[in-house]
Parts: structure tokens; C-alpha cells; sequence
């Protein structure tokens, strides 16, 4: 029996809306030098003393705010995502499992326990549609830090990141044009405006050659042109900054208010960089942005969720899985009879 495994592989999240919980969490995400580049030596007094000292209380409110009788959104819908990959792929041959850079459960736990089940070929994906050394470079350093403290390893394949992918396209697009259904198409003319919101790095990743913003830029420029945008109807912004840094702009807390301010009154945003619902779109983008843009002066804001488990999304993400897996053997065979096709889903 020939067997894979694909790991969908996410950020973190921490395991309990508590100080502690979240306090555990960010240590361990803020040590990462691929997430703050000071040196150590700097950094630790700073993150010991201060950070890990203030932020995690605060944090963990905001935790508790979008928290679900299930756990963290983040978790829960990378669980979602998990089943229904594995429910497109429709081969038992192919076991799908989620694990976290940070947080649980590791990747290290989750591709030993793959090891002991006897799956030597693994596709990891982490689920980061624009390449960031922060993002995707950190998840891929920890599977290579892996499998430095093992002297036996799998055959692994990874996914670097996917800016442009049709069926990513087509899921962001489909779930804008299912909320306009219900509200609409909006009056670029009028002054509407659709604001797609990411993540922001720092300016000092981008300056040494990080490719995210020119990524980010590819998928605006994409989903501008599937919705029949023009492009002074869509507004890209940069969200989640972090410490005294110059990040990537401009703000999206920033850039609502602006927009308010200068007469729009309907605001549609997306949020292209997370494949799951989480704090930085349900109590930043949802609640705090809102706040900004109504007290601005804005009236229509609307939040519009696209991955998650939505059906779109789900179907993207088994193709990019299917389209990375090709070539890898899978199914039952002998050395008499070799599996001679080329896509591990024809065999069953």
C-alpha cells in the first residue's frame, strides 16, 4: 500500500482565551527571528519585560470576544478546511491532517505521528495565498528545523504560496459577488468602495527583498479584474501592525476612517490573506474597523467572509493539493504490476 499524507499548515492560535494561554502563545510566536529580525540579545529584554509582561491580557479579551463553543475560529476552521479537502480528494490513500507553526498542534507532533503510521511522502501547504518570509518562510523553517532532529525523514513536497491561483480567485470572487446579491453591487460612482485588507510586514522585510507586497499586489490586481472592477472602486490596505517598526501601509485602520471622512458611506471588505476567519478579521476587521469607519462617518460596512469552509475555497485548495501531488504513487501495487499513471487520483 502506498500512502500519502498532506498537512495544511497554519499560524498558531493560542489554546485558551486566558492570559496564560495567550501568554505561552506569543513567546513562542515572537521569538521566531523570521517574525521580529532585532537581534536576540535586544529583543528578549524587551519581549520578557514588557510584551509578554502588558500585551497578553489584553489579548486574551480580545480572544474571548470571538472565541466559539468549539474553540478558536482559527483552529476550527482549519478542522473544516482538513475535512473537506479530504472529502474532494476521495481516496483513502491520502490522509489529510492540519498542524500550526506556533501553538498546537506543531507540525513536529503531527509529522512524527504521520512517521509512525508509516506515510513517508508528505505534501505540506501552508495556508498563506502570498508569500512572506514571516509567514510561509517561518512554517517552511520549521518543517526544516524538523527535520534537522530526525535521522529518519520523509520525502517532502511543499507549496510556496499562490497569489494568483484561479480557484483562489474565483473563491474570493464568488463570495464577494454572493454578498452583493443579498446588498447590491456597489456604486463605484457614488463613492462605494470595495477595501481588500492584508496583513501587514514590516517595510525593512519588504526593502531586503521580501516578495509579499509585490504578491499582494498580483492578487488585487486579479480579483480587481474577475469582479469587473475598475480600479479606483478597490482599495488595498494593510492591517495588524505591530511595535514601533514602520510597516507596510497604508493602514486599514487609517484608511476606513479616511474613506468615511471623504464621503464614502458604503465600505465592502475582504480580507485576501486569511484563509480562515480568526482575531485579525473578526475582532479587527469586524468589529474595531467597523467602529472606526461608522464613527468617521461612514453607514454601510459590511465584512464579507470567503474561506472558512466554504465550498469555493474548499475546492481551490484540494486543486492546488492535487496539482502538488502529482506523480506521487498512490494506491496499492506490486513490483509486478507499477502504477504507471501520472495522477495520484486515478489510482483507487
Amino acid at each position: 500500500m502506498s500512502r500519502v499524507a498532506v498537512v495544511l499548515l497554519n499560524l498558531g492560535t493560542p489554546e485558551a482565551p486566558t492570559p496564560r494561554a495567550v501568554r505561552r502563545y506569543l513567546r513562542e510566536f515572537l521569538s521566531d527571528r523570521r517574525v521580529v529580525e532585532t537581534h536576540p540579545a535586544l529583543w528578549r529584554p524587551i519581549l520578557e519585560a514588557v510584551v509578554l509582561t502588558v500585551r497578553p491580557r489584553a489579548s486574551a479579551a480580545k480572544y474571548a470576544s470571538v472565541w466559539t463553543a468549539d474553540g478558536s475560529p482559527l483552529l476550527v476552521h482549519s478542522r473544516a478546511q482538513r475535512d473537506g479537502v479530504a472529502a474532494a480528494l476521495a481516496s483513502g490513500d491520502i490522509d489529510v491532517r492540519v498542524a500550526m507553526t506556533y501553538g498546537s498542534p506543531s507540525l513536529s507532533s503531527v509529522l512524527d505521528d504521520l512517521s509512525a503510521d508509516g506515510l513517508q511522502r508528505v505534501l505540506v501547504v501552508p495556508l498563506y495565498p502570498q508569500y512572506s518570509g514571516s509567514s510561509a518562510g517561518a512554517a517552511l523553517d520549521a518543517l526544516r528545523r524538523h527535520g534537522l532532529r530526525r535521522r529518519d525523514t520523509p520525502e517532502i513536497r511543499t507549496v510556496r504560496s499562490f497569489p494568483e491561483d484561479e480557484g483562489y480567485i474565483d473563491a474570493l470572487a464568488r463570495a464577494v459577488e454572493a454578498s452583493w446579491v443579498e446588498r447590491g453591487r456597489p456604486d463605484v460612482a457614488a463613492g462605494d468602495r470595495l477595501l481588500l485588507s492584508y496583513h501587514s510586514v514590516p517595510v525593512a522585510m519588504i526593502e531586503a527583498g521580501d516578495p509579499y507586497a509585490e504578491e499582494c499586489a498580483r492578487t488585487t490586481a486579479a480579483l480587481t479584474q474577475r469582479l469587473g472592477l475598475p480600479r479606483e472602486g478597490v482599495v488595498e490596505t494593510f492591517q495588524s501592525v505591530f511595535g514601533p517598526a514602520q510597516w507596510h501601509g497604508p493602514a486599514t485602520i487609517d484608511t476606513v476612517a479616511a474613506l468615511a471622512r471623504s464621503g464614502t458611506r458604503r465600505l465592502d471588505v475582504v480580507c485576501p490573506g486569511f484563509v480562515s476567519d480568526c482575531l485579525e478579521t473578526l475582532e479587527e476587521i469586524d468589529m474595531l474597523n467597523r467602529e472606526a469607519f461608522v464613527e468617521a462617518g461612514g453607514v454601510d460596512f459590511s465584512y464579507v467572509p470567503w474561506g472558512n469552509s466554504n465550498q469555493p475555497w474548499v475546492d481551490a485548495l484540494a486543486a492546488i493539493v492535487r496539482q502538488h501531488l502529482g506523480g506521487w504513487p498512490v494506491g496499492a501495487c506490486t513490483p509486478e504490476e507499477p502504477v504507471k499513471n501520472s495522477s495520484p487520483l486515478e489510482v483507487r
